[in-house]
């Protein structure tokens, strides 16, 4: 059975760590912050203990994923042995090419390295190691236990081999994986963020508010969730981050993110990460309350 190594412990790390143990693999769970790292493997038994109480695993089922993951504080350490790399780590371009200029060094021949970048190219990530055909992008959907959808994003120099053997691997998970070329956003992001920053131009324009926006879309187009609360959901400096990838990429300025986005990033109100966004977000409560410098 194929090692696999997950960089990165957030809701990203942790949720592509646990569909890779509950379908099988022995994996490797890298942070090195341990209290991030303890974090993310409490997140994984809460989340497993829902799906035992659901009566999608048992109790043996859960125990068994547990013991295939290993945490680690090393990345030295923990990716020696691994057939497949997935780095999970910040949306941070440089940060994300550090990375991958250490798993070239670290990792053995052989192993496909692969990012959960949500924009930042594979071809510039590639780029920085000795093995650009084994470079490919998995962009897994966030909750990823419950999302089907994998973006796998092949960069100019990623081989057949390696896309073949990842879109296998992916429906070894229960997804469903989509090919796609690497452009700035991909497909997901390219489509999905225009719209998100479209709808906080509309409230920073004074055509609704947040709550009116959000309906529209709910119950206009059948969006399980307005694009104001998905962007909360998502991390608006996430959203952020992602429309200036875009806007530098391809060099339109339709991508260029709302002053209203960029002033609420610097005011550190992040969506669910901050506990406020476009919303007022409280542990362990499922209201939706509007923000309240947004209330009308």
């Amino acid at each position: 059975m194929l090692n696999v190594a997950v960089i990165g412990s957030g809701t990203m790390g942790n949720g592509i760590a646990h569909v890779f143990a509950q379908y099988g693999f022995p994996v490797t769970l890298i942070d090195l912050n341990l209290e991030n790292l303890n974090k993310g493997l409490a997140t994984i038994g809460k989340n497993l203990d829902r799906q035992v109480a659901k009566g999608a695993l048992s109790e043996d089922d859960k125990t068994a994923i547990l013991g295939r993951l290993r945490p680690s504080t090393s990345l030295q350490e923990g990716v020696r042995d691994a057939g497949l790399v997935v780095e999970a780590a910040t949306e941070s371009v440089d940060l994300k090419l550090q990375i991958f200029r250490q798993l070239d060094e670290f990792t053995p021949a052989g192993c496909i390295l692969a990012s959960n970048t949500s924009s930042i190219s594979i071809t510039k990530i590639a780029a920085v190691t000795k093995r650009p055909e084994s470079v490919i992008g998995m962009h897994f959907m966030n909750p990823v236990p419950v999302m089907k959808l994998v973006e796998v994003i092949r960069g100019y120099a990623t081989s057949d081999a390696v896309t073949e053997q990842v879109m296998e691997l992916s429906k070894q998970l229960g997804k469903i994986p989509t090919e796609v070329n690497d452009y700035p956003g991909f497909v997901a992001n390219r489509i999905l963020m225009p719209m998100i920053n479209e709808a906080i131009y509309t409230l920073f324009e004074g055509v609704a508010g947040v709550e009116e926006i959000d309906t529209v879309m709910k119950l206009g187009m059948a969006h399980p969730m307005g694009p104001l609360q998905l962007a909360d959901f998502i991390g608006l400096d996430v959203c952020l981050a992602i429309l200036r990838v875009l806007h530098e990429g391809l060099g339109n300025p339709k991508y260029a993110p709302c002053p209203l986005l960029v002033n609420m990033v610097m005011a550190g109100r992040l969506g669910v990460k901050s506990g406020e966004g476009f919303y007022q977000h409280t542990a362990g409560s499922k209201e939706l309350v509007v923000a309240s410098r947004f209330r009308r």
